[in-house]
């Protein structure tokens, strides 16, 4: 399997002097959620705004602060952290940081661990606005780059010395997911890949709704898996409080007819299609203009078939690989392998809803794939992120039997 995200990497967190550094204890703490074994460098001035006892509770480990604390750790321990570094974060960069960075001054810890890093470097400028619109700081931004280190754009709004623009640290997750992005092997590279997620909702009137409760964890998963690893994705999404994946084109619909006709559209574009939406079944044969109002009788509702967007899809292609999904209270191998023949499927993921660690709503998800082969692998229980690069890591496999 393809290394899950952050798993196992050696992650060094430089923290600078700036009001941001109360968001790098966060940064860390996700780090650390996503199995990263991270450390931690801080400039001297960085401490008057985080204790470094603060970044030694999160991660474990001694925080670096100085060259001539005279312990070994602090002699030599930048040098070997460098070398065993697979990724470095500075966050928040200061303006002074930039410029010992752009012009190899090396007077402390952090500006001395830095020339002898060799892995990729991401570098999270934090300021004043004007600051980081100044002359000196945007030249040694574009030595920065040149050198080839990433840099992270900075966020734009109200600032804490009280004006407003570009100067704010980018929120810890993002910062989180554009490391994992650097980090992962780009092996969709140049693949287009069509993912559907979330529910779909059939209008009763103008307030009520036929819906499910999918929110579009899985499929939203997928997508930004698929992206860390280089490939072009188009996210067809019905209703969901999800925020994009960062580099995800995304198109927003209510209906199944919508759903039909986005992905109908795109699946011509598509290398592979992975279908996790929870399309409703049926609709309302008539909805009404206006709100329903209760009355003593019982409410009948006539429903109709909606279209069957994962057959049709599956009539219709054209050497893509097709990926559906099969919720199920019971009988889950017999529905699934059904819906694998009928829908003329490669692979299906099928998971059992109503365990309170499964299917709709839970961060994790317990599944089974089965194969147009013939074969089935049952998966533990595990996080809907680590599935979708499971899932990811057999579409690569199909196809390299394909060829």
């Amino acid at each position: 399997m393809v290394p899950y995200d952050l798993e196992g990497k050696r992650i060094v967190l430089g923290v600078c002097g700036g009001i941001a550094a109360y968001k790098s204890a966060e940064l860390l703490r996700l780090l650390v959620k996503q199995g990263a074994e991270p450390r931690v460098v801080m400039t001297a001035n960085a401490v008057h705004f985080v204790g470094p006892m603060t970044f030694e509770a999160l991660s474990g480990k001694k925080v670096l602060l100085d060259l001539f604390s005279g312990n070994d750790e602090a002699t030599i321990g930048h040098i070997q952290w460098a070398q065993e570094a697979d990724a470095v974060i500075i966050a928040p960069a200061t303006a002074n940081f930039l410029a010992k960075l752009a012009h190899g001054i090396a007077d402390d810890a952090l500006s001395t661990f830095m020339l002898a890093v060799t892995c990729p470097v991401i570098i999270c400028p934090s300021m004043n606005t004007n600051m980081l619109n100044s002359r000196p700081v945007q030249r040694n931004l574009e030595t920065i780059k040149k050198d080839g280190h990433l840099v992270v754009d900075p966020c734009a709004g109200e600032l804490a010395c009280g004006t407003s623009g570009p100067g704010r640290l980018p929120e810890p997750h993002y910062i989180v997911d554009y490391l994992a992005g650097i980090m992962a092997p780009k092996d969709f590279r140049g693949k287009n890949i069509l993912v559907t997620a979330g529910p779909t909702r059939e209008a009763i009137d103008p307030v009520r709704y036929i819906s499910n409760p999918s929110t579009g964890k899985m499929g939203f998963a997928i997508a930004r898996a698929a992206e860390r690893r280089g490939a072009n994705v188009m996210l067809v999404t019905g209703p969901t409080a999800l925020e994009a994946p960062p580099n995800v084109r995304v198109t927003r619909v209510e209906t199944a007819a919508q759903m039909a006709e986005a992905v109908l559209d795109f699946m011509e574009h598509a290398d592979i299609i992975i279908k996790t939406a929870a399309v409703s079944d049926y609709r309302p044969c008539s909805v009404s203009e206006r709100k329903l109002k209760k009355n003593e009788r019982n409410l009948e509702l006539s429903l109709e078939r909606t279209d069957d967007i994962l057959r049709e899809v599956g009539r219709r292609k054209s050497g893509q690989i097709l990926v559906g999904f099969a919720a199920e209270t019971h009988d889950l191998e017999s529905y699934a392998l059904k819906k694998l023949e009928e829908k003329n499927l490669d692979i299906i993921v099928a998971n059992r809803i109503g365990p309170p660690d499964s299917g709709f709503a839970s961060d994790t998800n317990k599944a089974v794939l089965f194969f147009r082969n013939g074969t089935k692998e049952p998966l533990e229980l595990m996080s809907k992120e680590k599935m979708a690069h499971l899932l990811l890591d057999r579409i690569i496999a199909l196809q390299e039997d394909r060829q």
